[in-house]
Order: C-alpha cells, then structure tokens, then sequence
C-alpha cells in the first residue's frame, strides 16, 4: 500500500467536487485527518461496511467491480492499511518543532455501550487516538459541552461550540470528530514592509481588500499551456512540507477548469520531473480559512453507506447491535502569514541579483487552488479552494 495520503486520489477528487458543489466560498478539508478516521472507523467494522471503507483506503485501482479475493486477503489489506498510517503518524509527529501541526481523531460513545477492549488498544496504537464513553441517554448537553471543550483544547483555542445546543440528544450513538490544526514557517520570509492592501477579485465584478504578501525569489514552478493557469511550490522550514498554488490566467477561470484537474494530474504536475526552479514574483494573500462540515452526506455520495445506516456491523468496536455513526464532523484551520525563519546570505543576494533579471509573476489575487503537502510521505494534509477573503 502507498502512503494513505496518496493511496485514494480518486476518493480526493470526489470528496472535494462535492464540497466544492455545496460551499459557494472557500473550501478546506484535510485528506489525510479524514483518511485517518475512516482507518479508525474501520478497525471496528466487519462484513459489507468494512468492505466499503476498505474499497476507498485501498491502494487498488477503485472500480465497481471491485472485490476482495478471500477474506484472509482482506484481513491482512486491513492490517497493512493500520500499520501504514501508525508509521505516517509517528512520522509526522517528529517534525513538530518546525510547524504547527494537530491532527487529533476521538470517538464519543454512548455509555450503555460495552466497546471491546481490543478496539480501544488498537485505536491509540495505531491512530494515536481515544473512544471516550459519554452519557447521551441523560445528559446529552452535558456530554455536548465536553465534546466541544476537548475540540477546543486540540485547536489551540480556535474552534468554540463545534456542535450547538440541541444538537446532539438521547438518540446519538457515536460522535467521531476529526480534527485539524496547522501553522507553518516559511523556508523564506515575507518581508511584512512588502505587504499591501489590494483587491482580491471573486469574479471580474465583485472584490473584497486583502492584505497581499510579496517576495521574489526561486520557487518551484510550472506553466500549464492547456489549462491557462500556473503552478508555484512554495516550501516552509526545512522543507518537510510545501504549499503549492495553482493560479488560473483569468479572474473567473478556476471553475472551468476544476473538472479537467484530477490529483492525478496535479501528482504530475507537481512531480520533480515537471517543476522547475524559477524566478518567481509571487504575491499571495494573508490567509486564515477555517471550515466545519458534516461529512456524512459527502461520504454517503462517495460510496460509505453502511457505516451511518442501521444496517452498520461495529462488531470490531462493540458486542452490542445497532450502533452506527450519527456524526462525522471534520473541522480545519489553516493560517498563512508573513512569517518564517531568516534568509541566509545567499538567499539575500540572489534576491537582489533577481529584481534585475526575468521572473514569472504569479499574483494570487483572484481564486485559486492550493494544498499542502509533506514531501517525505508525499500525503497531502490540507487541501482547498480560496475564493473569499
């Protein structure tokens, strides 16, 4: 199996055409945060709901027909699924003095229900994670309360009264929230005297002021003929992780082109073979985006049914019939500021041999996509449209 963040891209194409189809403004989801807890959700399923889960997180090319062969191939796809997000995990844990980044999983669990031991244990070893049983029967505002105090403690104290009252009550059976926190330092700075207000266009009619960034530099970057948009690849500290921007020419040229871009293509358009190292004028946006979204409608229209119906097996997670998921929240925060670590002498200089020679400008001051992307996993954690200040 492939790294979980890269594994599914067709599961990425269609998750975000349908956030996309929903949300008339911005758009952010973290891949891998909701890869993470449909890998949590199906260490405790069995028969037809594990099956679908493991259809999305398989590695396999994805088709109507697809099929596990027997089911000791199926048990040890799902080991290996397990085992492979337990390694990236750990791994991206490691880097956490460069960067901001939270990924926090936690299942909320109706007390009445007796969840197995081994579920428990498996779910923090391999996804660093917790079933937490709580009292919905009699006292669903009380449990409500707790459930919204820990999303906060996870989110740096940005996410308050993630589910509102009324929200949750006596039928609620299981709660899971996935959430995501990232902050980053940029390899290179931007120079705050740089920045200034500008307009950012939402179409060729309407704008909204912006505080826009600006450096020029060397940056990774490619030319799509086709499409009449760019790419650029702008890397944070040590460049574990970069972001890249893809740019369209024109004002309202993102929503042509949406449907031509697949994470396949931008696999290749982002690959080492197809960027190049560039002169680059880029201007970006002062960014904070932050969204929250149900995701059980979106993973019912992409081919998770049975884990919300009635119909749900959780006989790997609890002895006791009728438990399905009512909630699969996933909340994203994303900030990007001028901020990063100090430009060495030799990025000083070439910046000053760069005011005088040809360079690509890429001024993100209309809508476009970016993702985020940890070089070493290659696993996309963020993904998004900014189309709305």
């Amino acid at each position: 199996m492939d790294s979980p963040g890269t594994a599914t891209t067709q599961f990425l194409s269609d998750l975000f055409k349908e956030l996309n189809k929903t949300n008339d403004g911005n758009v952010l989801f973290s891949p891998l945060g909701i890869l993470t807890a449909l890998g949590m959700i199906l260490l405790g399923t069995q028969g037809s709901t594990a099956s679908e889960i493991l259809k999305i997180l398989s590695s396999e090319q994805v088709t109507d027909n697809f099929k596990i062969k027997s089911e000791e191939e199926e048990i040890k796809k799902r080991e290996e699924i397990h085992h492979q997000f337990q390694k990236l995990l750990t791994e991206l844990n490691k880097f956490s003095n460069d960067y901001d980044l939270i990924i926090s999983n936690r299942l909320f669990g109706e007390e009445t229900y007796l969840f197995l031991q081994k579920y428990i244990n498996y779910v923090e070893k391999y996804y660093h994670a917790s079933l937490e049983p709580v009292d919905f029967v009699s006292a669903a505002d009380e449990s409500r309360k707790k459930i919204n105090y820990w999303v906060q403690s996870q989110t740096n104290e940005k996410v308050k009264d993630l589910f509102p009252e009324g929200s949750l009550n006596s039928s609620t059976k299981l709660v899971l929230i996935n959430t995501v926190y990232f902050k980053g330092l940029w390899d290179r700075e931007f120079k705050k005297e740089n920045t200034k207000k500008e307009d950012f266009w939402l179409n060729k009619n309407i704008s909204k002021p912006v505080q826009m960034m600006a450096q020029c530099g060397s940056f990774s970057f490619n030319l799509l003929e086709d499409l009449q948009a760019k790419i650029v690849g702008i890397p944070y500290k040590n460049n574990d992780l970069s972001m890249f921007v893809l740019l369209p020419n024109d004002i309202d040229g993102l929503e042509k082109i949406i449907d031509k871009i697949s994470p396949e293509k931008l696999v290749e358009w982002t690959s080492p073979g197809h960027m190049e190292q560039r002169r680059v004028d880029l201007r970006l946006p002062r960014l904070q985006v932050e969204e929250t979204y149900d995701l059980k409608p979106m993973l019912e229209a992409v081919g998770v049914h049975r884990a919300f119906s009635e119909r749900a097996n959780y006989s790997g997670m609890s002895a006791h019939s009728g438990l399905h998921a009512q909630n699969f929240l996933h909340r994203s925060f994303l900030v990007v500021t001028e901020e990063g670590v100090e430009a060495t002498a030799g990025t000083g200089v070439g910046f000053k041999v760069l005011l005088t020679a040809s360079y690509e400008l890429v001024h993100c001051n209309h809508p476009f996509l970016f993702f985020i992307r940890h070089r070493e996993s290659d696993s996309i954690l963020f993904f998004g449209k900014f189309s709305s200040p």
